[in-house]
């Protein structure tokens, strides 16, 4: 009955990635040689996605197995038994430093902080095994850790960025399918992150804003794109999204997931 997800009368919009079914893999560190942490992870190999679970040290470093069997590309951690921080990795965050050095904050609207001492991933890049998590508070406390770890399929997934034009006919960004969600954040200011997907309206242009730091309301805001059959094109000048020489990630997926037999995806509605 809590309002937060099931309000009377409350309208709610949804997001899923199939894992494994709830069936779990342990790695168990010692026995295996990969990673030096032991980690359960649960991994949809066609997709590229695993949701693991491991337990923080609370000092120096650890490095769990994510069981992609390809590199991440993005990937947002959690602890699950304290108040720490929704830390995000994405692989073109570059602004300020290395991508591995380079964090944001999927609660706040942070710009990117380079992590000069390392404690976010210990300066270390995340390969196809195991990604490696730093000694500060925030990524390596003492206790319990939840990570979404997701790589690039083709006619799937992207995770990419673009250069703001500051103009309603906005910067195009290829993706190579009809996207049918697309997060947005600009990294080198702070401003909210914003989802936009093809049920809020259902039609281009696509106005209904929802942003995962902030409790409020959707609304139908400034911040405009269209989803295409090949990518999404930004409908608006405006500093979340499109702001002229502003630098920007993105996470999209496919509204219709399927290649050819040559990998082509397709592309028609």
């Amino acid at each position: 009955t809590d309002a937060d997800i099931n309000a009377s009368g409350g309208t709610y919009v949804a997001f899923g990635w199939k894992a494994n079914g709830g069936t779990t893999t342990t790695n168990d560190a010692s026995a295996t040689s990969v990673g030096d942490t032991d980690s359960v992870y649960q991994v949809n190999s066609t997709a590229k996605f695993s949701i693991v679970s491991w337990t923080g040290s609370g000092s120096g470093t650890v490095s769990i197995a994510h069981g992609l069997g390809s590199t991440p590309k993005f990937l947002i951690i959690k602890q699950r038994d304290g108040a720490n921080s929704w830390l995000v990795y994405h692989h073109k965050n570059t602004v300020v430093d290395d991508a591995h050095d380079t964090f944001l904050k999927l609660h706040l609207t942070n710009a990117s902080s380079a992590d000069a001492n390392n404690y976010f991933m210990d300066n270390t890049a995340p390969t196809s095994t195991v990604a490696t998590f730093g000694s500060g508070t925030e990524a390596n406390a003492s206790g319990t850790y939840i990570g979404y770890f997701f790589d690039e399929v083709q006619g799937y997934s992207k995770f990419g960025s673009y250069t703001g034009n500051g103009n309603a006919d906005g910067t195009f960004i290829y993706t190579g399918f009809a996207p049918a969600w697309v997060m947005i954040k600009r990294t080198d200011t702070a401003k909210n992150w914003y989802i936009f997907d093809n049920k809020r309206p259902g039609y281009n242009v696509i106005n209904r804003l929802i942003a995962p730091n902030l409790n409020s309301a959707e609304v139908d805001g400034s911040e405009k794109i269209d989803l295409l059959s090949n990518g999404f094109k930004l409908r608006q000048d405006f500093s979340h999204t499109n702001t002229d020489g502003g630098t920007f990630i993105y996470v999209a997926f496919a509204s219709s997931p399927f290649v050819s037999s040559e990998g082509v995806p397709t592309t028609a509605r």
